[in-house]
């Protein structure tokens, strides 16, 4: 297993670049997964990555030790730990990173309930609004060109694996998308929705969602065939978009019959 300790070195560069841009990324098809969870998970659903990259003193971890037995063959590089660090990111890495190619995705209209996401930038939202959708057994996710950038590792680590289980389109032209869709689009709205508990949500729904500040943008809301408005008991505000998603996903789930997942 070939060390690498120059900060100059071609492969170290390449790497700290795709963990640091969204754009490079695009660009590339490629990103990086951080942590064995998202390495196992992307070898169980997808298959094997292009490169594993282990930490000096990851080698000396059982589970890393583990996971690198399951790639016999695999194309492997350690790093010195301040390397590592640097393009994990993360305060306390665990010591794996696998370089992948982004999983494609077929251009088509949406299939059954799915989620449109205009200009949720906050990373860590974006990854847990994907982890609900996953575990709901939702498919189809439309991201517009607002959004954060979905395949970058804090996205990913938020995530949990979920990407992997869900038909990803980003630089979606939302409105077109929703005058193709055959069910029902509906928004969020503060004030002045429908309640989400006297809504009748069996059978497909588009869930549209904005983002954390502004909402979703008028002239996609313009477009949707409700408002829904989630009743809150306290004085707050507001949900973030995290939380409000999860709760209309799986008001879904639960009016139909949990047939968008196996359990609710």
């Amino acid at each position: 297993m070939k060390t690498l300790s120059s900060r100059d070195n071609p492969t170290v560069r390449q790497l700290r670049l795709l963990a640091e841009d969204a754009r490079e990324q695009r660009r590339q098809g490629r990103t990086l997964l951080d942590g064995p969870h998202l390495v196992s998970t992307y070898r169980q659903r997808v298959g094997l990555p292009r490169l594993l990259v282990v930490s000096e003193s990851g080698l000396d971890k059982p589970e890393l030790e583990a996971l690198l037995a399951l790639h016999p063959g695999q194309e492997t590089l350690c790093l010195k730990d301040s390397l590592f660090r640097e393009i994990s990111g993360t305060a306390a890495p665990v010591g794996i990173l696998a370089l992948i190619d982004i999983p494609a995705t077929p251009p088509g209209p949406a299939r059954g309930s799915c989620l449109l996401l205009d200009a949720v930038q906050d990373a860590g939202n974006l990854g847990s609004i994907l982890r609900t959708a996953a575990a709901a057994g939702l498919g189809d996710i439309f991201l517009g060109p607002g959004c954060a950038g979905v395949w970058t590792p804090k996205v990913l680590r938020a995530g949990q694996g979920a990407h992997f289980s869900l038909a990803i389109r980003e630089r979606a032209d939302l409105a077109a998308v929703i005058r193709g869709y055959p069910g029902r689009v509906l928004t969020t709205a503060v004030e002045g929705g429908q309640s989400l508990y006297a809504l009748d949500l069996r059978g497909s729904v588009a869930w549209l969602f904005g983002s954390e500040g502004r909402g979703v943008d008028s002239s996609l809301a313009s477009l949707a065939q409700g408002r829904v408005t989630i009743p809150l008991i306290s004085e707050m505000e507001s949900l973030n978009v995290a939380a409000a998603a999860a709760i209309c996903i799986y008001e879904s789930v639960r009016q139909n019959g949990n047939v968008f997942g196996s359990s609710a």
